[in-house]
């Protein structure tokens, strides 16, 4: 659901037109299977147009003109308060309540619950609300109101604009109906030990379409592979509807096994310490000893030497995790001003050896913990840094925007602990882990030297997305948080190819034009800004970019290099458009035509100075030519092939800007090949495909387009491959328990290069768990 554009209460003057001023600006779940672990965690569609100086010194060989110097405003950025000042302005916004209703214009059934108050240097404040409506929990109706230091009210960010209102709050359905159904669903998403762990309450369920009386019941036992389960199913309470469901458990001196030793903040004193963290909110880690409940045994050590740096020591993972999170609270505390994962100053706890062989990790906002699997093998700990500040990281999300752990939201709440996963990686400064835009590389969980993720290039590990489109709300939320990571990589180190920390890294963007950097300081105080007092639970990437260019704008001035920065790294992902430096040359996509028949492309270009373009082009296909007055390329191709085109713009001014694509020239029609014809997908029956017959000569091209249209309920029983005349499968779509939309109505494209193209294609379709059916109505090759 797309979250919603600010909506001002009243005139107000403050910093949306902020300029740099005088500052020099230069332009220069761990869920596992497979590849892919779900460091993922915490409870809880996008076609829309930063001073912690020591920190610097960890990113080496960076070019200095790739990225953008400059600090952010001061005064924007928050303030750190003690537990005890925020609990006071939390008092005061809760005074407030009624005040801050009347400014919304609340009805007469509406209350707000004050989550959160964060306060900028300048006195702003910006408070964070929940909902009740008529006594009951409004799920999606969150709210970021901010005021300035004279408490006027000047902004506010909605999840929902929808005017909350509901016939009636008696419900036709009886609460016992909507636990049965409840846990009918988390059987068929192969739960086991399947209960509910509380009885279905009462909500009002506002995060999509037109607010609704409805049943909330969390159910509990085991997830298919030993996680907890904490699956959160709203039902509706007039017609027993399903209407979402989302996972309530988000799978992501000591001798450690990661880290060399380290200082650790532990308690007691000679004879009888412990791993409790007094300087940390009281932090602590424990054993479970392959336990999968409770919270185990803290750890003790006589005399305050803990681990061997190997897993023949069990205090040796505890060392980790222990570290872990104090780098962790150090950096939300000492960059960002936030003391605690809450901001309460409350430490969580750590729980390591969970289960045996568990290749997983999590964090739970019941419990207020992270809690660590020791792998396949029990050989190694999913314990690193990096993981450590994955995990805690999903409970600060939960604790601000509590970003909905499905769809786009759960795809952008997922990259959210990547990124400040790394940022407190390259925080930590540690020689022996030491600060890099990669996932999981110390745990080697795939047992191939490889990292979990990538961010300069997420899809490197075969399944993670580098740029939006439109059905990647259907696509498990540990792949789409690749559009977020490789977002945050852009706007930190800029595309292309660069070496960081003895790492090489070679980003690319979706439009192939260069993005500029501003420095991973500057992006991490972007991105929290924008976390912690923008974005909402529904939040989806066109949200998140609205969310950045706020945050950007606060900081460091609407219009400065690090706003349209931001902009462009986001372009750089298939969100939004650029705002133009110079020649902006719109890229026209691959081309294809037939022999003999006429064509033509128009070629769009932008300039940021005034005056004509010209334009000029290289590797037109044999009969065809561009008008350097016009950009309208046009003729008739002579010759079957593919060219390598390159379109070069130049302004008045002399700057220039460029697109390049391929232009393929066929000897005949027919490069559109489709079946219309229904095909039944049996409920968590066998496979079914759909076949096609394609005459035409050559190879399939890189960039074959698979129109896709499926009638079904709940698509994420849905897994889909193409199968190409020689048997070879291309997978399409895979399978989500966290995927309960309807229908799958997209366009994939395979890179079927290595395929000859004439035979007979097919779509194989399979669905993998009961209750749910539909059918195959029509899907169509583009070549």
């Amino acid at each position: 659901m797309r979250s919603l554009p600010q909506r001002h209460l009243r005139p107000s003057g403050r910093r949306s037109g902020r300029t740099p001023g005088n500052r020099a600006i230069a332009t220069g779940v761990l869920v596992v299977a497979a590849a892919m672990i779900g460091v993922g965690f915490q409870s809880g569609t996008a076609a829309a147009r930063p001073d912690d100086a020591a920190n610097s010194a960890n990113v080496a060989d960076r070019p200095a003109a790739r990225t953008i110097s400059g600090a952010p405003d001061r005064s924007a950025l928050p303030v750190k308060l003690s537990p005890a000042q925020r609990a006071e302005l939390i008092r005061e916004a809760d005074a407030a309540e009624g005040e801050a209703a009347d400014d919304l214009k609340l009805g007469a059934k509406e209350k707000l619950v004050v989550k959160d108050v964060i306060k900028d240097a300048d006195g702003t404040t910006h408070t964070r609300y929940e909902r009740t409506y008529a006594g009951l929990p409004v799920l999606g109706g969150d709210l970021v109101v901010d005021r300035a230091k004279s408490g006027k009210p000047l902004t506010v960010a909605k999840a929902t604009k929808a005017r909350l209102t509901v016939p009636t709050t008696s419900a036709a359905v009886a609460p016992a109906t909507a636990e049965k159904a409840a846990v009918k669903a988390a059987n068929a998403q192969g739960s086991r030990k399947t209960a509910a762990d509380r009885a279905p309450r009462k909500v009002i369920w506002a995060a999509k379409g037109t607010p609704a009386l409805a049943y909330e019941t969390v159910v509990g036992g085991l997830q298919e592979d030993g996680t907890p389960n904490e699956l959160h199913v709203i039902t509706d309470a007039a017609t027993g509807k399903k209407l979402f469901e989302f996972q309530g458990v988000k799978t992501g001196t000591g001798n450690s096994q990661y880290s060399g030793q380290v200082a650790l903040g532990t308690s007691g004193s000679s004879g009888s310490y412990n791993l409790t963290d007094s300087g940390r909110g009281n932090h602590k880690t424990y054993n479970l000893n392959r336990s999968t409940s409770g919270t185990g045994t803290l750890f003790t050590d006589a005399d305050d030497v803990w681990g061997n740096g190997t897993v023949s020591d069990a205090a040796t993972a505890g060392v980790d995790a222990h570290y872990g999170a104090a780098e962790t609270w150090d950096y939300y505390k000492n960059v960002h001003g936030r003391t605690g994962i809450r901001g309460d100053g409350v430490g969580a706890y750590s729980r390591v050896h969970y289960s045996s062989g568990y290749v997983n990790a999590f964090w739970q906002d019941a419990c207020f913990c992270m809690t660590y699997g020791d792998g396949a093998g029990n050989a190694d700990p999913l314990t690193s840094i990096d993981v450590a500040a994955h995990e805690m990281s999903h409970g600060v999300t939960a604790a601000t925007a509590n970003l909905t752990y499905s769809g786009e939201s759960g795809g952008l709440n997922e990259g959210t602990s990547d990124i400040f996963a790394a940022a407190v990686e390259f925080y930590a400064n540690n020689a022996s882990d030491p600060g890099d835009y990669l996932v999981g590389e110390k745990i080697d969980i795939n047992g191939d030297g490889t990292p979990l993720r990538y961010m300069d290039k997420p899809s490197k590990d075969g399944a993670s997305k580098d740029s939006w489109y439109s059905g990647v709300g259907n696509v498990d939320v540990h792949y789409s948080s690749g559009i977020a990571n490789h977002f945050f990589y852009l706007l930190s180190e800029g595309s292309g190819a660069k070496v960081i920390n003895g790492v090489s890294y070679n980003s690319p963007t979706y439009d192939n034009l260069p993005v500029t950097g501003i420095g991973r300081d500057n992006a991490e105080k972007i991105w929290f800004k924008a976390l912690s007092q923008r974005m909402t639970s529904n939040t989806n990437y066109a949200g998140a970019r609205d969310a950045t260019l706020w945050a950007a704008g606060e900081l460091f001035g609407q219009g400065s290099a690090q706003y349209n920065a931001v902009a462009n790294a986001w372009a750089g992902v298939n969100v939004g458009t650029r705002i133009a430096d110079g020649v902006t040359v719109t890229p026209p996509g691959d081309q294809t035509s037939i022999v003999d028949q006429a064509a033509s492309l128009q070629i769009t270009a932008t300039s940021s100075n005034p005056g004509a373009l010209s334009y000029a082009a290289t590797g037109l296909p044999a009969g065809l030519a561009i008008d350097s007055a016009s950009g309208l390329i046009s003729g008739t191709p002579t010759a079957e092939g593919s060219s390598a085109v390159t379109v070069t713009v130049t302004d008045y001014a002399g700057k220039t800007g460029t697109a390049s694509f391929a232009w393929t020239v066929n000897t005949s029609g027919g490069n559109v090949f489709e079946n219309t014809a229904d095909i039944a997908i049996p409920d968590a029956g066998e496979p079914i495909t759909s076949p096609i017959s394609v005459s035409r000569a050559g190879n399939a091209p890189s960039n074959l387009q698979v129109g896709v249209d499926i009638v079904h309920t709940y698509r994420g029983d849905l897994v889909i491959d193409l199968v190409a005349p020689d048997g070879t499968a291309y997978r399409l779509k895979s399978a989500s328990l966290f995927d309960s939309a309807d229908d799958v109505r997209t366009t994939y494209t395979v890179d079927a290069s290595s395929e000859t193209a004439v035979g007979t294609w097919k779509l194989r379709v399979q669905d993998m768990y009961a209750q749910d059916t539909g059918y195959i109505n029509s899907w169509k090759l583009t070549f």
